[in-house]
């Protein structure tokens, strides 16, 4: 059953999802009706799920479930990443699967494998006080903390690249 994402309780599960590159409004119309049809129709043992999707800086897709409302399964979790796979090949865009690394190169966004992340920090080209997506946050209310968008020193980045630098 599908809501407003501004419905969903701080506790609410989220997952993040970034497309490979920006799409235009006729892709993002599209990847749209996909997930809202898939969300109203979601289960999880026969019950439905109460879920919604956001949509931020035209390249990230975010589901929050409230499972308080309804227990998700692996089975109910399969289905969506099943369906966001499928709808790829239409957009073509990849959805999931994309590298694990956002961030802002000035006001564009870009992205790098870990191993490539790695390197823009060995050679300073990116650095603490680069702003980051933090595609790990698990729940809504992280989300509206204004954890998504942060420098790196304050995410995970910070310590798997920059902790050695004392910053």
């Amino acid at each position: 059953m599908k809501i407003s994402f501004d419905r969903l309780p701080d506790d609410a599960r989220l997952w993040v999802f970034a497309t490979s590159r920006a799409l235009t409004a006729l892709e993002r119309d599209e990847l749209f009706a996909e997930v809202d049809g898939f969300l109203e129709h979601w289960t999880a043992h026969g019950a439905p799920v109460v879920a919604s999707r956001d949509w931020r800086d035209d390249r990230f897709l975010l589901i929050g479930v409230d499972e308080r409302a309804t227990g998700l399964s692996g089975c109910s979790i399969d289905a969506l990443i099943r369906s966001l796979a499928t709808l790829e090949h239409r957009i073509g865009a990849a959805v999931v699967g994309t590298p694990p690394i956002w961030y802002r190169e000035g006001r564009e966004i870009t992205t790098a494998s870990r191993e490539g992340f790695e390197t823009l920090a060995t050679d300073g080209s990116v650095g603490p006080d680069t702003t980051v997506f933090d595609n790990t946050l698990a729940s809504v209310g992280e989300l509206r903390a204004g954890r998504f968008e942060i420098p790196a020193r304050e995410s995970w980045h910070g310590v798997a690249f920059f902790q050695e630098s004392g910053t």
